[in-house]
């Protein structure tokens, strides 16, 4: 009789252990998550500040030629 109660406290322990092991290893899982969901987002917004700025760049360009050209226009006029 000894033996059915060292045996399911055995049982008893594994399970907790089990569970508690689970747990743990679930919340370092959701923790790391949440840190690389940080960094994506960082990320995507230094990606969509790049794009912005780059296609001000190409405006400037343009602009920048525009300019450049009426420049020249004007001092074949004079």
């Amino acid at each position: 009789m000894n033996e059915i109660w060292v045996a399911l406290i055995a049982l008893c322990g594994t399970v907790i252990g089990s569970f508690s092991g689970i747990i743990v290893a679930n919340k370092l899982v959701n923790y790391r998550l949440e840190q690389l969901e940080k960094k994506v987002e960082k990320h995507n917004n230094v990606i969509e500040r790049m794009f912005k700025l780059e296609r001000q760049q190409e405006v400037l360009g343009e602009k920048v030629k525009a300019a450049l050209q009426r420049v020249e226009d004007l001092e074949m006029c004079v």
